[in-house]
């Protein structure tokens, strides 16, 4: 049995750095994975979706040139092209994991499926049979992988998912998608500017259900703007597929409903992946949904047994991970021992216009019976999103009544992630609004638009 001083499951945007940084530092380290190299973000989130996403983005702007001023044809999309851009994106980047691993003295990289096997042991399957490893300190970043949910008829039917929605060649002429979260509404502004009929059907109140009812409407009104079909409060019952097209049952209270595509997007949220790790052998503790229990140490229930990234729950994001590597990086190298608390999360969604947000909600202020002061501007006061013809959105920040200090802050508008990243900065600098409001930015910017927000103050 091979001995390591650290093991780390999975290759993610945590466990991949770590692995590295652990590595050069002298520990010798082994790096399980049982897909392929850089996780969910590299494989089959951030890299290939921003990347389509972009033709979509390029096919829009094309659509839309007449409006100012430049005369084009209906612009043509060659879904073979769009594939291949992304496909062979997503391998560069894979292959620099590899050749940095290669380059790496003290990294093993085993390509198998990992669970634990006794106290001290992991057992790995790859594909030239079984082998046992030990170290004194193991790390999870096994990821999360898409619900999927107890629809009657669905595993009668052809579906898609976010890992083989992006392998499509062909446009679907009506996607039929099931979630109006970040994944849904990202597909679906994807697909819908490509040339297919989309329908997202979301069984809550609203869209994105943590945001705020006017951000989620706004977000509606652009949508159906573009012509997706969107249908709230409808819960699917069942699906079947009828002459190669998927037909699907819902209900809007009583009312059942049937509507008809020639593709389903599941896009129900996610689960952990922990089921196949056997975790109970080693004391590793999770919730009533799988996701493994960590403390302020991302320690887990099992004393030098780590989890780090989407499989611990809370914020599933990719500068999440990466800051949980950073984060156990400190202390198992340096030392530090800090507790990981108070943490400022930071994010975006690649909608266009997209929607960057860091800290509380107006909801979340009003829950938390604070007194506070709100900012809101429409992007359409924004002189640099009127010379653009970008003028779709807002702006809002929430701030502290007594202390004029940030405490949200939500930008649905054009490099609405940007703009968000310059507020994030006054925030983590514990700067009053006061600041930004009189500070001279350049001119004409987005970012100059915090001048009119911060003045907006009431």
């Amino acid at each position: 049995m091979k001995k390591y001083d650290a093991i780390i499951i999975g290759s993610g945007q945590g466990g991949t750095p770590l692995a590295f940084g652990l590595a050069n530092k002298g520990w010798k380290t082994a790096l399980v994975e049982k897909h392929n190299l850089g996780g969910s973000c590299v494989n089959y989130g951030c890299t290939p979706t921003k990347t389509m996403m972009a033709s979509a983005h390029k096919a829009h702007q094309i659509k839309k040139a007449a409006e100012l001023g430049i005369e084009v044809e209906k612009p043509s999309v060659n879904m073979e092209k769009v594939w291949e851009r992304k496909e062979k994106i997503v391998k560069s980047f894979r292959e620099g994991i590899e050749k940095g691993i290669q380059n790496t003295p003290r990294l093993d990289y085993i390509h198998g499926k990992a669970s634990f096997s006794g106290k001290k042991e992991i057992l790995v399957a790859t594909n030239s049979g079984e082998e046992k490893i030990t170290a004194s300190i193991v790390i999870i970043n096994t990821g999360t992988r898409p619900a999927i949910p107890p629809i009657k008829g669905l595993k009668e039917t052809p579906y898609l998912t976010n890992l083989n929605i992006m392998d499509l060649k062909k446009i679907p002429n009506h996607l039929l998608i099931t979630g109006g979260g970040y994944v849904g509404l990202e597909f679906g502004q994807m697909f819908n500017r490509f040339g297919s009929k989309v329908t997202i059907l979301q069984r809550g109140e609203q869209l994105l259900s943590n945001e705020d009812e006017d951000v989620a409407q706004e977000i509606k009104t652009i949508m159906e703007k573009e012509g997706i079909n969107i249908n709230l409060q409808s819960q699917v019952e069942e699906v079947q597929e009828k002459g190669g097209n998927i037909e699907l049952t819902y209900s809007v209270g009583k009312e059942k409903k049937k509507i008809t595509g020639s593709h389903l997007l599941l896009a129900a949220g996610r689960t952990p992946v922990t089921k196949e790790l056997n975790l109970e052998e080693r004391g590793v503790e999770t919730d009533s949904r799988g996701f493994i229990k960590t403390d302020q140490w991302l320690e887990t229930a099992s004393q030098r047994v780590f989890a780090i990234g989407d499989v611990k729950g809370g914020p599933a994001f990719t500068h999440i991970s990466y800051d949980d590597f950073r984060f156990l990086y400190s202390n198992l190298v340096e030392n530090k021992h800090l507790p990981l608390e108070n943490r400022l999360v930071p994010y975006t969604i690649f909608i266009d216009p997209q929607l960057g947000r860091v800290g509380i909600t107006e909801r979340e202020a009003k829950k938390r019976t604070r007194k506070y002061l709100k900012a809101k501007i429409p992007m359409s006061a924004v002189a640099r999103a009127i010379e653009t013809g970008e003028t779709e959105g807002f702006m809002k920040a929430i701030i502290d009544k007594k202390t004029d200090k940030i405490l949200g802050f939500t930008m649905l508008g054009s490099q609405g992630g940007e703009v968000m990243g310059a507020v994030q900065m006054a925030m983590l600098g514990n700067l009053p609004y006061t600041t930004l409001r009189d500070t001279p930015f350049a001119h004409p910017t987005l970012v100059e638009a915090l001048n009119n927000l911060f003045s907006s103050v009431e």
